[in-house]
């Protein structure tokens, strides 16, 4: 059944051991229906453990003797990803996303062996089944399943022809797009997603974000993207040295919250401290005279008696620290793009623009676009198939991409960095290393050894380490976590070279970017302005009509009117707000018409008024996709 049920999961004082050696010693969790969870917290602090004790793989480690349980009330369906597979490769795309519709697939086969029934004898009982799975259909969006399924297969980047494919011819990534997309219609009760940004483009995003604030049922999502869990969640559990702390809000205010706890926690504990000190040293000055023996004591319990207040832990902050200066300044132009051809076999896009020294240049779009293409193309690994691009004097590239983290081999990363740079000795190889938090006896551990985060750290030390005036980032952010994206960021603010780099981390982009160049429509633009006044321009109903290329020339500038913008798409607003409320009543009188005593046992009736709350509910679905591009 894909009825919401009453969902309710508890761990209270969990534990939980990975061979013998404790992951999470203090789990304090509660989910109900309808929680939108975000589960946030360092690199291998435990968030992906949590999720496999919700799944049922791993158990808690201490009872109910020791203080610890975990209660799930009924059978609730929770799903993860990892779980979803598929059983048969010759099924196309579109046939496998239906097979997330299994309920609702066979309520329709149900209700129309109950319309035939009832059309050859139409009896009260026949009547009666027929108008309760039609209820049951409608409430469980029998009407609108097969527009969900189109919208999803298209925003996650696949075309008409890719719907009748079967699975077999689909790469690795788009398999698991794929599975993603069936886990996310499936709509279990506890709907786990972990990571789910990673490797999906913007416009992917913000359907998941949409999807997400819409679903009725509970969603515990661990992601490090800031964004993304401002825009869906509406309560921040922590896991910090192994135990959770529970916030109410989005991200941002997780973050402001914590800081002023923190500092609450920080200033109460002294106080108490002191009070502790000062009560200890009256109790120590009296206690071995004899008429005041009595009092010593009476202030040495009062210590004893009093609630005490616990040190706030230290954050677990670690991070790399490193500077990045350039070894020369660049020219004042840095780079010439003139009618550049991007692709392979076939063309991607042809762009013309100049990056100036200090520009920090973004680039977004959908995946398969062309902006790693472009990116490449500017470093020399993919040629060009027309156009050209010059850099400008003394200009120093430093290039970093995901196949740069994810190098292997036995090396240690000492000798990986000595070999980069042979002019180093020992001592300033690990003195550079020590500063992206490879010190000690983590200098031995093998490229092999590295998890995801260490090898590109590892690979922006050596980045780092050339000191370039113009650097060219791929993905930079991938498998970091927060405080190391954090981290970056400051750097990259602070750097006085030139920046062009491509993100899917929205809050990344926001940040950084000066200026944008977009790969949409299947065409790429140029943007003199940052991320904010692009989304400001995508919201407005008309298409901005401002050139996007940097002009050489000054041009008289053009001046829009926000006030006029403004009244207008709220006027459109209203306007859309108004017919989806008189739709929204035609289909209340409509299915209150179809529930009187006196049509229910008129099968034609029944069928006409259905005919008319089935277009009833089409106009009230489009008029409700034109709310939502308005708003």
């Amino acid at each position: 059944m894909c009825l919401v049920i009453d969902l309710q999961i508890e761990i209270h004082k969990g534990q939980v051991d990975l061979s013998g050696e404790p992951i999470l010693n203090d789990i304090n969790l509660n989910i109900i229906t309808n929680s939108r969870i975000g589960l946030v917290g360092r690199n291998g602090c435990g968030k992906t453990t949590l999720l496999r004790l919700l799944c049922g793989e791993l158990s808690l480690a201490n009872t109910e003797s020791d203080g610890g349980f975990m209660a799930i009330s009924g059978n609730p369906q929770i799903s993860a990803l990892n779980q979803m597979t598929f059983s048969d490769d010759s099924v196309t795309l579109v046939e496998e996303i239906r097979s997330a519709y299994t309920y609702i697939l066979n309520l329709k086969s149900e209700l129309d062996n109950a319309e035939r029934q009832m059309n050859t004898a139409p009896d009260e009982d026949n009547i009666k089944r027929y108008t309760d799975l039609l209820e049951a259909f409608t409430r469980e969006g029998g009407f609108y399943f097969e527009k969900e399924y189109e919208a999803a297969i298209k925003k996650f980047g696949f075309t008409e022809s890719q719907k009748n494919r079967p699975l077999s011819e689909f790469s690795g990534g788009q398999r698991t797009k794929i599975a993603f997309l069936k886990l996310l219609l499936s709509k279990p009760d506890l709907l786990l997603l972990d990571e789910p940004t990673n490797h999906l483009d913007i416009e992917a995003v913000s359907w998941l974000e949409d999807y997400i604030k819409n679903y009725k049922k509970a969603v515990l999502i661990v992601s490090h993207d800031r964004m993304f869990l401002d825009n869906t969640v509406n309560e921040i559990y922590e896991i910090e040295h192994g135990k959770t702390t529970r916030y109410v809000g989005n991200y941002s205010q997780f973050v402001a919250q914590k800081k002023v706890q923190r500092a609450q926690q920080a200033k109460d504990f002294e106080a108490q401290q002191a009070e502790i000190a000062r009560i200890q040293a009256t109790a120590d000055r009296f206690r071995y005279k004899a008429t005041k023996a009595a009092m010593a004591q009476s202030k040495l319990k009062a210590i004893e008696r009093m609630e005490k207040i616990d040190a706030p832990d230290s954050y677990d902050n670690r991070t790399f620290k490193a500077g990045l200066e350039v070894s020369v300044q660049s020219a004042k132009e840095v780079l010439s793009v003139n009618n550049l051809t991007i692709g392979f076999d076939v063309p991607l896009a042809t762009l013309s623009f100049n990056v100036y020294r200090g520009d920090r240049v973004g680039i977004i779009g959908g995946n398969g676009m062309g902006k790693s293409t472009l990116v490449k193309t500017l470093v020399g690994k993919v040629p060009a198939l027309s156009g050209t691009f010059t850099t400008g004097a003394l200009v120093n590239a430093g290039y970093f991409d995901q196949q740069m983290a994810q190098i292997k081999g036995n090396e240690t990363v000492l000798d990986n960095m000595m070999s980069a740079f042979p002019a180093l000795n020992e001592f300033e190889a690990r003195s550079a290393l020590g500063a992206f938090l490879f010190s000690g006896e983590a200098v031995f551990k093998t490229i092999d050894m590295l998890s995801g985060g260490e090898r590109v750290r590892l690979a922006l030390c050596k980045l780092f380490k050339k000191s370039p005036n113009l650097l060219i980032l791929d993905e930079p952010t991938n498998h970091m976590d927060i405080i190391s994206k954090e981290t970056l960021e400051d750097i990259l603010l602070s750097y006085n070279g030139t920046l062009i780099f491509v993100s899917h981390d929205r809050y990344f982009v926001k940040k950084l970017a000066d200026r944008l160049i977009t790969f949409e429509n299947g065409s790429a633009n140029v943007w003199d302005f940052g991320y904010d006044e692009y989304m400001l321009r995508q919201a407005k109903a008309e298409v901005v009509t401002d050139t996007p290329q940097r002009s050489e020339k000054k041009e008289k500038k053009t001046y829009t009117t926000p006030l006029k913008e403004k009244a207008k798409r709220e006027r459109a607003l209203k306007k859309a707000e108004d017919k989806i409320a008189e739709l929204e009543q035609k289909l209340e009188e409509l299915k209150l018409e179809q529930q009187n005593p006196e049509n229910l046992s008129d099968y034609q009736k029944l069928s006409e008024l259905q005919e008319c709350i089935d277009a009833c509910e089409a106009q009230l679905l489009e008029q409700m996709e034109i709310w939502e591009e308005l708003a």
